[in-house]
């Protein structure tokens, strides 16, 4: 499980370390802490990618958290392609307003969907049916600190 160490305690779940990471830093300038309306809209994008479009993905590998029965596990993996194709479609047809996720700005969404479009190849979906996903993966990919964490993860 992801979580984030901080001087009061031990955060968890991605959205709230994201938007406490943003808070800690505002000169960063990663979520519209002066615009309520858009600031929830932030907030709405990362909820949907923690509990649609991850929750779909964790099908192939944890599916005894949703079900006992093994038929039923084999059920969830075979879905994986369909069932995150599906969440990705709607955010490619609806939520990413390019280049970055919230238009012009990069926030906090930017490196959460970065992540989870990281898994797409693995969970079967076809890359080249999103487009602007595509290119969102590509803009984060050209980020140096993105390309710095990259290389030490295969270090």
């Amino acid at each position: 499980m992801p979580s984030l160490v901080t001087d009061r305690g031990i955060l968890t779940e991605t959205p709230a370390m994201l938007v406490f990471i943003a808070q800690s830093f505002p000169q960063a300038k990663l979520v519209p802490l002066d615009d309520p309306y858009t600031f929830a809209q932030v907030q709405a994008f990362n909820s949907y990618l923690c509990s649609t479009v991850h929750v779909a993905h964790a099908h192939k590998t944890r599916s005894y958290r949703w079900a006992t029965d093994e038929a039923s596990f084999a059920d969830m993996k075979r879905l994986v392609p369909k069932t995150v194709a599906a969440g990705f479609a709607l955010i490619e047809r609806d939520m990413l307003k390019g280049p970055w996720v919230m238009g012009a700005t990069y926030t906090i969404c930017d490196p959460y969907l970065f992540t989870l479009a990281g898994w797409l190849e693995g969970d079967s979906v076809d890359l080249s049916t999103l487009p602007k996903v595509a290119d969102h993966r590509k803009r984060m990919s050209e980020r140096p600190a993105v390309q710095e964490v990259l290389a030490e993860e295969k270090s």
